[in-house]
């Protein structure tokens, strides 16, 4: 037969296993269960009446405030018809900037890396060089000048060889704004 001793020690074993496993379930108050919540997103999103509408309204004649474009007055013929009556002609004078034709640049190379061309820029332009950068077509391009001595830029592709390691093309400068 079993002792006393073994008798208690099995009821408290069983005792305590049945307060493990019960107790915390009647312990725990309200059980509340965790679900993701997804929204969906539309395909296509839903207009409000509440749209905006912008007036478009006539453009304004702002042509005061442009200064005027230069003109040579011809003088075609006098004829007499009223003693104070001069006929003339006017003709539009395209203007054209002193450098257009005479100024150069030197395009170094083109980089599709931003900092590498700045970095490039700032070494030549503690050399001494008149270095700029320019963003064109996903490309920016390292440019030296402009300048109006050819053959000043022509020795400065052969020294920006040495230091680059880059050949460059002599281009006509073309000002933003002729």
């Amino acid at each position: 037969m079993a002792s006393k001793f073994q008798n208690r020690l099995v009821g408290t074993i069983i005792l305590v296993s049945i307060g493990v496993i019960v107790l915390p379930d009647v312990l725990d108050g309200k059980k509340t269960h965790y679900q993701e919540e997804i929204a969906s997103i539309p395909i296509k999103p839903e207009l409000d009446s509440d749209v905006e509408s912008f007036e478009v309204l006539a453009p304004e004649d702002d042509s005061a405030s442009l200064p005027p474009s230069p003109v040579e007055v011809v003088e075609e013929s006098v004829e007499e018809v009223e003693p104070s009556t001069v006929t003339v002609a006017v003709t539009e004078v395209p203007e054209r900037n002193q450098y257009q034709e005479s100024a150069w640049i030197i395009q170094l190379m083109a980089l599709k890396n931003a900092e590498n061309a700045e970095n490039v820029v700032k070494d030549l332009q503690k050399r001494g060089y008149q270095a700029h950068t320019k963003l064109e077509n996903g490309f920016t391009r390292v440019i030296i000048g402009p300048d109006v001595s050819k053959n000043k830029l022509e020795r400065q592709i052969t020294e920006l060889q040495k230091i680059t390691g880059s050949k460059g093309r002599l281009l006509k400068f073309k000002p933003l704004n002729p």
